[in-house]
């Protein structure tokens, strides 16, 4: 396995540099920068111009990540050359929240296989409801395989996420990657850090991941209360008061769910997965030693799973949310990472609007929101 990456801090990819990249005669490209840089109409040509025969694959963020640092506006670009390993790719387009399953399946359906080992996924981070998504991805595959990734972000803006595929850039973009064979490893991990406050919230009205109301009254009217001065900021503001989910009984499950949109007409929010309509709602908050905390535990459980493996590649996905209240302090959460994982290992990755991952080796994926998810690969 060969990995070579180039940052490009003004945000825009030269062709001489990454002609350089493909003398590692890459089959997978992974690609992470702002919604302006993917914009450009020079980006896709150029990507496409340095490596013709190559997959190509990312998404716009809130923040890029390589090595050790975190970058706004930048453009990281990772080749990869597997020398024992299939690599796969299939998209699918997601015209409207409604075909999140059905396009999730497509793409699952385009990558199963009896040899595949575990799929990479990269999906628009607006107008879509990623718990469905993962649920058609996990039921065409029809295995047990590992998926991650995450969902597009564009900032705090909330305007507009683009996804990378083969086949150029679009807004309504699902990239789904395989990996096949014995040779390759695939480790993963992913956690929060965040503490519960306030009471927990019973759900009275939601359809997916729309959330109507909570104990009989408007969400929004609600969570505007608790948020009281950030409130006029939503829904960005929201990102640093995400909700965690309860069972019936109370009982913690493990899963965050932020806020995407709110819809001032009918009084609600739109979260970014779905959520028990049997179900309570927490508040959550959390400090920037909390999240470091949470991030070296998803690093130590991913390297628990591929323990004595060469160096390879991290797949770092953490949350925006997580990056506004760490602020100035965001790189300690990607150090402490690469300081569990194999040495020399390289990183790359970006803060999103939503991360995907199992809870754990036995467990099916999921869409997490606020946590700090890794994927690891490298080859026997």
């Amino acid at each position: 396995m060969k990995v070579m990456q180039k940052v490009f801090k003004d945000g825009i990819p030269r062709i001489e540099p990454l002609q350089e990249m493909a003398a590692i005669d890459p089959q997978l490209v992974l690609v992470f920068g702002s919604e302006a840089v993917f914009a450009a109409a020079a980006f896709y040509p150029t990507l496409r111009d340095a490596f013709p025969n190559a997959h190509l694959a990312g998404c716009t963020t809130a923040g890029e990540v390589a090595g050790t640092q975190v970058f706004d506006g930048a453009c990281v670009v990772t080749a990869v050359h597997l020398a024992k390993t299939p690599v796969r790719l299939a998209s699918a387009r997601i015209a409207n929240m409604e075909q999140s399953q059905a396009m999730g399946m497509q793409v699952g359906s385009a990558l199963q296989a009896a040899e595949l080992r575990g799929v990479m996924l990269f999906c628009k981070g607006l107008g879509v409801n990623g718990s469905a998504v993962i649920q058609g991805v996990a039921a065409g595959v029809n295995t047990t395989v590992p998926v991650t990734g995450g969902l597009a972000g564009d900032g705090g803006k909330f305007q507009r996420t683009l996804v990378l595929d083969n086949h150029g850039v679009s807004e309504d973009g699902l990239v789904g990657i395989g990996f096949y064979g014995e040779a390759v490893r695939i480790g993963y991990g992913s956690f929060g850090g965040w503490e519960p406050f306030g009471p927990a919230r019973r759900i009275t009205r939601c359809q997916g991941n729309i959330l109507f109301e909570l104990d009989g009254e408007p969400a929004l009217n609600l969570y505007k209360a608790y948020l009281g001065d950030y409130a006029k900021d939503l829904p960005s503001s929201g990102l640093l008061f995400p909700f965690e989910m309860l069972s019936g009984d109370h009982s913690r499950l493990g899963l965050i769910r932020t806020i995407l949109g709110i819809d001032e007409a009918v009084g609600s929010l739109i979260l970014a997965g779905d959520i028990d309509p049997q179900g309570y709602l927490r508040l959550m908050h959390a400090s920037t030693d909390d999240l470091v905390s949470g991030a070296e535990i998803a690093a130590e459980q991913t390297q628990n799973m591929v323990t004595g493996s060469k160096a390879g590649l991290a797949l770092l996905v953490s949350c925006v949310g997580r990056k506004l209240v760490m602020g100035g302090n965001v790189e300690e959460e990607v150090e402490v990472v690469a300081e569990t994982l194999a040495p020399g290992t390289v990183t790359t990755g970006f803060y999103s609007y939503g991360e995907i991952s199992p809870f754990s080796k036995n467990t099916d994926c999921k869409l997490h929101n606020q946590t700090m998810t890794i994927t690891f690969l490298s080859e026997n």
